[in-house]
């Protein structure tokens, strides 16, 4: 649907730019508009894979692996349904790992990994098991400690201080985590009562 909209305001732009003499002020924009794509995306790729290595270099040191254990009590308890020894728990942890340290890019595959997991556990239906959206909650919150991708936006825009939203990123990333596992917890739970 998205696709649909933004075709269509594409398609209005360019009619409209049309019958108003703007064209060629039209194809400028697009032409510098994708020069600016190509020059943030590189900006980008070098600042994710600093952080990546970073990752590497914490998972090698240890630090994940502590920070894994730290979390591992907390995320047992918001899925109950997943067995502790199985692989799906280890992937939420990578995942929220990643996410912690604004890593989204090498989040992503890790979640793909768990859904897959938990959707196993679930016999493979095609209704979401209460594990899977109580993961998909808390992943669309996504707390974050270093939010490193909008950081090499600003970077990339010659910020006088780009880490100066940590911060607030990490007091928005918060709220939103709160908001979306109490939201999670109580359409669970009531739906339960309604199915009584």
């Amino acid at each position: 649907m998205v696709n649909i909209i933004w075709a269509f305001m594409a398609m209005v732009g360019i009619v409209y730019a049309m019958f108003n003499g703007t064209m060629d002020e039209v194809n400028k924009a697009i032409l510098e508009s994708a020069n600016q794509a190509v020059q943030l995306s590189i900006g980008l790729i070098s600042i994710l894979v600093f952080w990546l290595g970073i990752m590497k270099i914490a998972e090698h040191a240890g630090i994940l692996k502590v920070l894994t254990s730290l979390l591992r009590p907390l995320v047992v308890r918001l899925f109950p349904d997943i067995p502790k020894d199985h692989p799906a728990l280890g992937y939420i942890l990578s995942n929220f790992t990643a996410n912690l340290f604004g890593l989204g890019n090498a989040a992503t595959p890790l979640g793909i990994k768990a859904m897959e997991q938990m959707k196993k556990l679930n016999g493979n239906k095609d209704e979401a098991s209460r594990s899977m959206i109580t993961f998909l909650a808390i992943n669309t919150a996504g707390l974050t400690l270093i939010p490193t991708t909008v950081i090499a936006i600003r970077i990339q825009f010659n910020s006088s201080n780009p880490t100066e939203i940590v911060s607030t990123t990490l007091v928005a990333t918060g709220l939103a985590l709160t908001s979306a596992i109490l939201l999670d917890r109580y359409f669970y739970y009531r739906s339960q009562r309604r199915k009584k």
